[in-house]
């Protein structure tokens, strides 16, 4: 946030009075508020040849959660069932029964940490909270709710080919959201096979060579809710005792253009 972009300028960006033009590559971490302006920067840094683990078309691609599991659908990665509808024309009881009924997760469709997710057990709490978000203009997201693995998920860190580190992240006592910002614990696990392999190929769908893929264990399998292209280290490195960021950076050393 500290960088400008230049257009038809002397310096396409410049930074504390200083270019990149000195920059071989870079690795975008962008907060969730600053993505339109990091996107920008991440395009502008790419046009001037500058490699990146996290493309700007890929950035914008995981950040969009119906973009992200349009693309991780269409990549033959299964995903919970969910419908998107930003409007009033639709019912909001239409919605929830499209999913199979309550109970539902409903979430806005730019978010991060668990902000703008609400578990609705009912048929009415979920059309009260469509509505709500409606009068916000918020687009929505209703998603079915998979019991069996309420409270917890599984985060994988992708590196290039490689699954780096991988955690369970369980829910505190009473909440449904596994975030670790949520006061949810976390602890290290050792993947399946699928469990690998999907991750992979979510990370590879959305177009990131280093990215969180997170994953729901169900009875049908493997669902992939997530895939964040600027997922947090600190919580991964403190349960696996790994070195997440060394692993980062060691690849982004031996990108090649």
């Amino acid at each position: 946030m500290q960088c400008h972009i230049g257009v038809a300028g002397p310096a396409p960006v410049s930074f504390q009075g200083g270019t990149y033009e000195s920059l071989d590559a870079f690795i975008p971490r962008i907060g969730a508020s600053a993505t339109h302006f990091g996107v920008s920067l991440v395009r502008q840094l790419e046009r001037m040849g500058k490699l990146t683990p996290a493309t700007a078309d890929a950035i914008t691609r995981s950040r969009d959660k119906i973009l992200s599991l349009q693309s991780l659908e269409g990549a033959g990665i299964p995903v919970p069932a969910t419908v998107y509808n930003r409007g009033p024309m639709v019912h909001p009881g239409e919605l929830v029964r499209a999913v199979g009924g309550p109970p539902v997760v409903i979430k806005v469709l730019e978010g991060t940490q668990g902000i703008g997710v609400v578990l609705c057990e009912t048929q009415s709490a979920a059309e009260s909270s469509i509505e709500a978000f409606r009068n916000l203009s918020r687009g929505v997201l209703v998603q079915e709710f998979v019991e069996e693995s309420a409270g917890s998920d599984l985060r994988c860190i992708v590196v290039g080919s490689r699954v780096v580190a991988a955690m369970r992240r369980q829910a505190k006592a009473g909440e449904f959201r596994s975030n670790l910002h949520r006061g949810g614990s976390a602890e290290p696990i050792k993947l399946s096979r699928e469990e690998k392999d999907i991750a992979l190929k979510a990370a590879e769908a959305v177009g990131l060579r280093v990215a969180g893929v997170d994953i729901l264990q169900s009875r049908r399998g493997p669902l992939v809710v997530e895939v964040n292209s600027s997922p947090g280290l600190e919580g991964i490195e403190r349960a696996t005792r790994l070195d997440v960021a060394g692993s980062i950076i060691r690849y982004v050393a031996r990108m090649k253009r």
